[in-house]
């Protein structure tokens, strides 16, 4: 079977997205005033999403707004624009996938009701939302993705200058690849964001962005998809973590990514597998790499 899974992507635009925040100045110098937008070069090294490692090097857009009751961020891949990769890796140009996207939309309660639900630290809430589509390979129904992770969300005044974001969702999944976890409410997800300012530097500003999520109560690790040894393949739960070094300016930006993963794609570390090209074993437990660079317009 053919596992294309790019949605690594996510942690990389934090670093502009963000920075919106920290940064609304020179709006004039942009198409829109609450609209930021930039297109990334993004080389990926090592993600851990799908039971082989893979290297990318493709395009994204990358967007971002805060105005009234919306909180938006999202973002398109091309996966494999520029034909660089490892073997594993395959996308637009060599029958893999066409298209990835994902956005997290929040609608702020507070906002939208007129009544403050602030209490102790919470500032804010949201109903929250998370959607990943993966356009996949044409006619290649096991190369798609489509999930949808809806939930509740607030900000945390911490008393500190960094900005922090919690999100819970339960998760509906449509295509997964042609995992048994397809078409049914299948576990949740715990979305944890926060951004510190870290100082000027060479004329820009540097930030540090911790994304992680923490994916658990699926019933694809009960699945009957056993490994070489007998093992159960998948895995009911998964963590991906992430822990970006940004370098903004009024137009470019440049990140340095370390990603964590265990069980990453909820594949089990080590599981013994075979698609018709010899054994291998999976790599799903721990660290790859991305580097960033992007322009906002």
């Amino acid at each position: 079977m053919k596992k294309i899974i790019l949605a690594a992507s996510t942690v990389l635009a934090l670093s502009s997205s963000f920075t919106a925040h920290a940064d609304d100045t020179k709006n004039s110098e942009y198409v829109s005033d609450w609209w930021h937008q930039s297109v990334n070069v993004v080389g990926s090294y090592h993600t851990r999403f799908g039971p082989k490692l893979t290297n990318d090097v493709y395009l994204e857009y990358e967007a971002f707004a805060k105005k009234d009751w919306l909180d938006f961020y999202g973002y398109i891949d091309i996966p494999k624009t520029f034909k660089w990769g490892n073997g594993n890796d395959k996308g637009i140009w060599d029958d893999g996938s066409r298209m990835f996207m994902e956005i997290e939309p929040r609608f702020s309660i507070d906002k939208l009701t007129g009544t403050s639900l602030a209490f102790g630290p919470f500032k804010e809430w949201y109903i929250a939302n998370n959607y990943i589509y993966d356009m996949g390979a044409h006619g290649d129904d096991a190369s798609k993705q489509n999930t949808w992770y809806m939930g509740l969300g607030t900000d945390i005044d911490t008393g500190l200058p960094m900005s922090l974001s919690l999100n819970v969702y339960a998760k509906y999944q449509w295509q997964n690849y042609g995992a048994s976890n397809e078409n049914q409410w299948d576990g949740y997800r715990f979305k944890v964001k926060y951004f510190v300012p870290i100082t000027s530097l060479w004329g820009g500003n540097l930030s540090y962005i911790g994304f992680t999520n923490f994916d658990w109560g699926s019933d694809l690790g009960d699945d009957n998809f056993i490994d070489n040894n007998g093992k159960h393949a998948r895995t009911s739960n998964s963590i991906a973590s992430s822990h970006i070094l940004a370098l903004n300016y009024d137009h470019w930006h440049y990140s340095v990514v370390a990603r964590y993963w265990h069980n990453g794609g909820q594949w089990a570390d080590n599981a013994s597998l075979n698609f018709g090209d010899g054994d291998f074993n999976v790599r799903s437990t721990g660290w790859g790499g991305y580097f960033v660079v992007g322009y906002n317009f």
